[in-house]
């Protein structure tokens, strides 16, 4: 017994047409996801190769093609009528000032995103001109807020350098809103922070705020000063 494969969608996510979702006609035969990061290079005197560093993950990105035909189904309708929908996608909503973020679906995988880019190439014409046939090239870029970010953390030990982002007392857990807490969750003691505090040339806590990044520098930089006692 053969279960036919459910069909491909889009669903956009925010804006005046949140909720709409548009149906590919048939399903990619096939479709990429690329992965990467990025690292910086410091070339040292001497040395055959430079010193690479990480620095960031990268968004991951799907790629596909799609078909579209009104000839053989659709009456010889005009089929850039059709692919509008998917072209409208790139289109600076009303309500957010950007394109929306969408949501691609076929089966069980599922990819949210923000359409980066769209080639459309028209392969068939009736005797008047109008276009049958056309293929979309669709890249999807991943898209994560910053929250969603924040809320799910890469999972990274003390002996690397971090950065961090300190938020409102009244934020979503995972974001510190002192050095005392931030201490916490690097060190796994709050002890520390006057040792985040001098790496940072905090003078006044006072005057730090929301959005204040934090060097976080690895435990073994504080351990042969003893570190503080947090008094």
């Amino acid at each position: 017994m053969t279960t036919q494969l459910a069909k491909a969608h889009v669903e956009i996510l925010e804006g005046r047409n949140a909720g709409e979702q548009v149906e590919v006609l048939f399903n990619p035969s096939e479709y990429a996801v690329e992965y990467g990061v990025s690292f910086q290079e410091t070339a040292v005197p001497g040395l055959s190769n430079p010193i690479l560093q990480f620095v960031n993950g990268a968004a991951e990105v799907l790629s596909m093609d799609l078909l579209f035909d009104t000839y053989t189904d659709g009456g010889g309708a005009d089929v850039s009528e059709v692919t509008a929908n998917f072209i409208k996608m790139l289109t600076i909503d009303g309500e957010t000032h950007a394109p929306p973020r969408v949501l691609f679906k076929w089966g069980v995988f599922s990819f949210r995103a923000i359409v980066e880019k769209i080639s459309q190439r028209f392969t068939m014409f009736l005797g008047d001109g109008t276009p049958v046939r056309a293929t979309l090239q669709v890249t999807f870029k991943q898209y994560r807020t910053v929250r969603e970010q924040l809320e799910n953390p890469r999972r990274n030990s003390a002996d690397k350098t971090k950065h961090r982002v300190l938020g409102k007392v009244d934020s979503y857990r995972s974001t510190p809103d002192s050095l005392w807490l931030l201490s916490s969750i690097e060190y796994g003691e709050p002890r520390f922070w006057r040792d985040i505090a001098r790496q940072n040339d905090v003078e006044d806590l006072r005057a730090l705020a929301p959005g204040d990044v934090m060097v976080v520098p690895p435990l073994e930089d504080f351990k042969p000063k003893g570190g503080s006692d947090g008094r």
